[in-house]
């Protein structure tokens, strides 16, 4: 009998073992025959492990025609359209791009799969150079971010000479960020070199993919959109940093994260520090799954989990009774290039924000590079400091949007007078990387620094114009009919003032008559000129200026926009401020700032205005998205300072000051504010 149990508990345990290994075979099967499943609830992956997911989906032709029907009736409000189709000079060769045409050719275009579809649909609206104008899908943009661990700089010698170089922290921030994965890289290396990550940081980069450094630098310059300059996209390759609301972050630039996994790897010629030798290496590409991805577990759950339209993808019913208190977090947010408002009160904190295909993220600038002891006052995306020369004050500006407009101007405000009444008599804003956010706060910053004069009473910013297309119309006199009683929308006649600052009556159908222009061969039609926005503020401004605007500097990498464009703008064209760009190849033009606008917006808000003024049946109306989709548009465009008879978009923003980054002062911003404040002011 103890033979026989015995020899049944063997053969138990047997068929137990049987049936796992059966199991852990289906599993495996199931994976292989399911790209989705086999990345399903992994960290870390391969870039061709991703788009083996991606690309098994079919082009459906029911979305791909709702994507790009959405899109087209959605830049009827998009006030660049035409513009963009050939940009005035200086951004005539840069900005050059038949949206129109081109989603013509794509509606009618075969695709292998989706993301073929939608990597054609976002790089054709990227050509636009304008980060206001973005198409994104969830389903695909940065669900995996896709990171090497060697970001690149670009620096110059003593004598001049410029080179690539990966980044002398390059190892602190992996290993600080990518503590899980640091080793998967540390074994790819070859021979001699596995294992020693840390000597590549501060190598001279002679060679990308067996080219010269800048060929993958002007291609990224081709594909990554946002900003109209070739100087500006050309720095947007490279790492850099950001006074975000988190602290102060680490951007690693387009060479080292990429929102899309199209690359399996990189092949660097590099000579290392200290050393006369030249090495080839090849670093994989690894991808890493977002913190906002749904989980799923195969390709059904993925894609329903992922690339359908969610609440917040479209805009709702203000008036409809189940929906009017109803708040919902909107996709958008995610991809804005600014903090999100914990509250925003649309007729008096209105937006002109960045988008991107990649989320903000939160990698830690290293600790040896971080700025320390911000004075009393300094919070979230607002710091302040004093230099040692005890008469530069710092305002080192992350973002123009925080939790409230209210608390952000009151942050600036307080910082300001401490700074001043600590003996700073000249002043920087380091603006690197500044996406905009609260227009108002960019009207508030420009008259406290400025004063009370007639370039900030009673309009500090410019005076814009919206796109008068007919479904905007419709839009305009439904509101006049009674449609939004409680004044809810963008078109309502309340929230907007004639161009004499003198505010629209309440019946005003202020669409009428449009303003007709021929642009670039094609008829359009614009608004009246709007005047200010802002004012009164909400608190009252000091009664002088705080510092000298010509004693002031704006210092960034070139990449500011939006409402950080509208203050730059304004406090170097109408004040004198001085402008400088760090970084930046020379013999290009550095502009020191990009993508003004004057108000942006997305297709949620437009189909927001849509369905409140009851429109949405209306043949011009944009149906529904049916993916988890954003597009961007630039709602109202500002008048320029310069020539205030066209846009201030493209006219020209060129950096006073030009400054090479060394060894020293790269990505180190103490660093930075003594040379400019040395040189400079």
């Amino acid at each position: 009998m103890v033979a026989s149990r015995s020899f049944f508990t063997t053969l138990s345990g047997v068929l137990a073992s049987a049936r796992l290994a059966a199991a852990e075979t289906n599993a495996l099967n199931v994976r292989a025959s399911d790209p989705c499943a086999a990345i399903a609830n992994k960290t870390w992956v391969a870039p061709s492990d991703v788009r083996a997911c991606f690309t098994s989906f079919p082009v459906d032709p029911t979305i791909k025609a709702n994507i790009i029907e959405v899109v087209n009736k959605t830049l009827a409000f998009h006030t660049s359209v035409n513009y963009e189709k050939s940009a005035p000079e200086p951004f005539t060769a840069d900005v050059h791009e038949d949206l129109l045409a081109d989603l013509a050719r794509i509606s009618g275009q075969s695709y292998a799969n989706e993301l073929d579809l939608h990597v054609d649909l976002s790089r054709t609206l990227k050509r636009l150079d304008d980060g206001h104008c973005v198409y994104i899908n969830q389903c695909f943009d940065s669900l995996f971010l896709t990171f090497l661990p060697t970001p690149l700089v670009l620096l110059t010698d003593s004598a001049g000479h410029q080179a690539v170089h990966i980044a002398p922290e390059a190892f602190d921030v992996a290993t600080a960020e990518f503590k899980d994965e640091v080793q998967f890289w540390q074994n790819a290396l070859p021979g001699s070199l596995k294992g020693k990550l840390s000597s590549l940081s501060g190598a001279t980069v002679l060679a990308i993919n067996g080219e010269d450094p800048f060929v993958a630098v002007d291609a990224n310059a081709q594909i990554t959109g946002s900003f109209q300059g070739l100087g500006t996209r050309q720095n947007s390759f490279f790492s850099s940093y950001n006074s975000a609301s988190t602290g102060w972050t680490y951007i690693m630039g387009n060479f080292a994260q990429q929102s899309l996994p199209l690359v399996d790897n990189a092949t660097l010629t590099i000579q290392r520090v200290g050393s006369n030798k030249v090495e080839t290496i090849t670093l994989p590409y690894r991808s890493r799954i977002a913190t906002t991805a749904v989980p799923w577990t195969d390709a059904k759950s993925f894609h329903d989990n992922n690339c359908v339209a969610i609440p917040g993808t479209n805009g709702q019913d203000l008036y409809a009774p189940d929906l009017r208190r109803n708040v919902v977090e909107k996709p958008v947010n995610k991809f804005r290039q600014a903090p999100i408002p914990t509250t925003v009160n649309t007729r008096k904190a209105l937006l002109n924000v960045m988008l991107d295909t990649t989320p903000q993220q939160d990698i830690v600038l290293p600790p040896g590079l971080t700025p320390q002891d911000p004075l009393a006052g300094s919070t979230g995306v607002v710091q302040f400091f004093l230099l040692n020369d005890k008469k530069t004050g710092v305002l080192a500006l992350g973002s123009f949007s925080a939790g409230s407009q209210d608390s952000l101007n009151s942050a600036l405000l307080t910082g300001l007078q401490n700074l001043k009444a600590r003996g700073a008599t000249q002043l920087i804003v380091d603006v690197s990387n500044n996406g905009g956010g609260f227009i108002c706060v960019a009207h508030w910053l420009h008259r406290i620094i400025a004063g009370p004069k007639s370039t900030t009473e009673p309009q500090a910013g410019l005076d814009t114009e919206t796109r008068d297309g007919p479904l905007a119309q419709l839009i305009v006199k439904q509101i006049v009919g009674g449609a939004d009683p409680d004044n809810f929308l963008l078109y309502n006649p309340l929230n907007w003032k004639f161009a004499n600052n003198t505010p629209f009556p309440a019946g005003l159908d202020w669409l009428q008559p449009p303003v007709d222009i021929v642009i670039n061969g094609r008829q359009d039609a614009f608004s009246q000129r709007l005047g200010d926005e802002c004012q009164p503020f909400d608190s009252e401004p000091p009664s002088e200026a705080l510092f000298n605007p010509k004693k002031v500097a704006i210092v960034s990498n070139g990449r500011c926009a939006s409402s950080c464009s509208l203050f730059s703008v304004t406090m170097a064209k109408e004040e004198g401020a001085k402008t400088v760009v760090y970084g930046g190849k020379q013999g290009v033009q550095q502009q020191y700032c990009g993508t003004v606008g004057g108000q942006s917006t997305d297709f949620s808000d437009i189909d927001t205005e849509v369905k409140s003024t009851h429109l949405k049946n209306n043949t011009l109306a944009p149906p529904d998205f049916l993916t988890n989709s954003v597009q961007g548009i630039t709602w109202r465009l500002g008048f320029g300072v310069d020539d205030p008879s066209k846009p201030e978009e493209w006219q020209n923003h060129p950096a006073d000051v030009n400054l090479p980054l060394t060894t020293k002062t790269v990505n180190n911003p103490v660093a930075i504010w003594e040379q400019v404040a040395k040189t400079v002011l």
